[in-house]
């Protein structure tokens, strides 16, 4: 019995004897250990259009803009002057950028010019008009970089729900899926995902207390290009501002904002220090240098969220500090909205779902019960058919479940309903490996080899089909990964870890037991 311990400790069933142990306690703590998916836990499936029109138009009217601003002074012919290359008319329509020159000919200088390649427009001219498009090629990537993006602001604002990064996907061309275990309260999770469409920084000219007001100064006509946009209650100075309809600074442009109790260099009181990528702190530069103590206002969605001077003028590039009576609490919560971002393109709601925790709670109930019945079967099988190989078969069956389970959670995996009946499936799987092994063993046998030499024939005969049986499933649930959206998704990567841990523990620790039970405790003969 002595020898038997000994032989015990310093054989690698040891190491999986302690993985046992402590596999009891993992097992009856899970919930701490592993996430459970919506359709275990209750929850919401929000599908979200992604809304792209005005995204790529603000990206058309931009490049045309630039396109045209700097094509005098780089590609203006002689005998021509600069002004000769002013529009007449310019507008963006249906995905559309129309420019009226005054004259034919410019219009086909500039339809020829490199420069229009070089900003990725295509154009088309009639007569003295330049008709300006995005390629599909490039409509394609802004709406795969958008729906990036907006992913990434979703991630940043779901935060509060407490979610892992696999709760937020893209479905299809347009669509964004978010997932949130736990939660019921749609208007909660409406408000904070609907949040901010899409962010503008620009320039105050005017402000009023009703539109009203605003028509009567300009004796009801607008000047064209301006806009009257209403401000958030309480967030600004005035109900109605007239700022540009073009807005030259977008949330794109804004690398960081961060709130300061202390107010930066110049002010007493808290403010909100934005900082723009180069292009952004040009932009800003020449917006903000153009008279005394600009006004700037924070848009999100066509509403002013706040109205706030500038109290430093930047140099090119860096950073500016906006004031505006800030508490510490109302700088903090709008650098927090500016630094979560709005959105690159907005969004609407296409479809929500709500799961109740009572159908997850019997989900759980049926899909483990799933589980122990498939176990239980499993083990009368293998118990009838090879006795005490069987129950080896079984022990591995366990450990394999557990080494699923502890991968789940280093994985920081989602486990889901489909992903239980995933679990299932590897069990079917994990037995068929052990049949293979054993009926190996059993041709070995009758031939008059010993049990030792039978055993290890019977392992490497094994070995090759075990393997191409395994890969071919395992790049199966790879593809299932990759296309599918949700359940889907749990249920291939339950198949991809349970067929790692299948060759595993049906190879390494089920060799083990077998050679423990020979050299250990002396087993000479196997009814198998």
């Amino acid at each position: 019995m002595a020898y038997a311990i000994r032989r015990f400790v310093f054989s690698s069933l040891a190491l999986w004897a302690v993985a046992g142990i402590f596999g009891i306690y993992f097992v009856t703590h899970l919930q701490q250990y592993v996430k459970f998916g919506i359709d275990l836990v209750g929850g919401m499936y929000v599908t979200l259009d992604v809304h792209m029109e005005k995204v790529l138009e603000m990206e058309l009217s931009d490049r045309v803009i630039v396109l045209l601003r700097t094509f005098p002074s780089r590609s203006c012919p002689a005998g021509r002057k600069p002004e000769d290359f002013i529009p007449q008319e310019q507008r963006a329509v249906d995905q559309k950028y129309r420019v009226v020159f005054a004259q034919e000919s410019i219009a086909q200088l500039v339809a020829a010019c490199p420069d229009v390649k070089e900003h990725r427009l295509d154009v088309v001219r009639e007569d003295a008009t330049l008709i300006f498009s995005l390629p599909s090629s490039e409509v394609t990537r802004l709406t795969r970089e958008a729906i990036a993006s907006n992913i990434e602001v979703l991630r940043l604002r779901v935060d509060t729900f407490g979610v892992g990064d696999k709760a937020i996907m893209p479905h299809g061309d347009h669509q964004i899926i978010v997932e949130l275990p736990h939660e019921q309260n749609v208007e909660r999770a409406r408000s904070i995902i609907g949040t901010a469409a899409i962010l503008e920084i620009k320039p105050v000219l005017a402000d009023g207390t009703s539109k009203e007001e605003i028509l009567a100064r300009f004796k009801n006509d607008l000047p064209e290009g301006l806009d009257i946009v209403p401000t958030q209650q309480g967030a600004a100075r005035a109900n109605f501002l007239v700022v540009p309809r073009r807005a030259e600074i977008t949330g794109k442009l804004l690398l960081d904002a961060r709130a300061n109790p202390r107010g930066g260099e110049l002010q007493a009181e808290p403010v909100v220090e934005l900082r723009f990528s180069s292009e952004g702190g040009d932009r800003l530069y020449n917006m903000t240098n153009q008279g005394p103590r600009p006004r700037l206002a924070i848009i999100i969605d066509g509403v002013a969220i706040t109205d706030a001077d500038v109290s430093k003028p930047p140099l090119q590039g860096t950073m500016i500090y906006l004031t505006g009576h800030f508490t510490i609490e109302k700088a903090q919560e709008l650098a927090k909205l500016l630094k979560s971002g709005a959105f690159a393109a907005p969004v609407t709601f296409a479809e929500d779902r709500t799961i109740g925790p009572t159908l997850g709670a019997e989900s759980i109930h049926r899909g483990f019960m799933a589980c122990l019945i498939g176990v239980v079967l499993l083990f009368i099988f293998s118990i009838f058919f090879y006795r005490l190989a069987g129950v080896f078969a079984f022990v591995v069956l366990l450990f394999n479940l557990l080494c699923i389970l502890y991968a789940m959670w280093l994985l920081d995996a989602t486990l889901t309903l489909p992903g239980i009946f995933g679990m299932v499936l590897t069990l079917g799987m994990a037995v068929d490996a052990s049949v293979l092994i054993y009926e190996r063993i059993r041709e070995e046998l009758r031939r008059g080899i010993p049990l030792a030499a039978a055993i290890d024939s019977g392992f490497a005969g094994a070995l090759t089909v075990i393997l191409d049986a395994n890969i071919t499933t395992f790049l199966a649930a790879v593809v299932l990964y990759y296309i599918g959206v949700g359940p889907v998704k749990g249920f291939a990567v339950t198949m991809m870890v349970g067929i790692i841990s299948t060759l595993l523990t049906g190879y390494l620790l089920l060799k083990s037991l077998f050679r423990y039970a020979i050299e250990g405790l002396g087993l000479r003969k196997l009814s198998i």
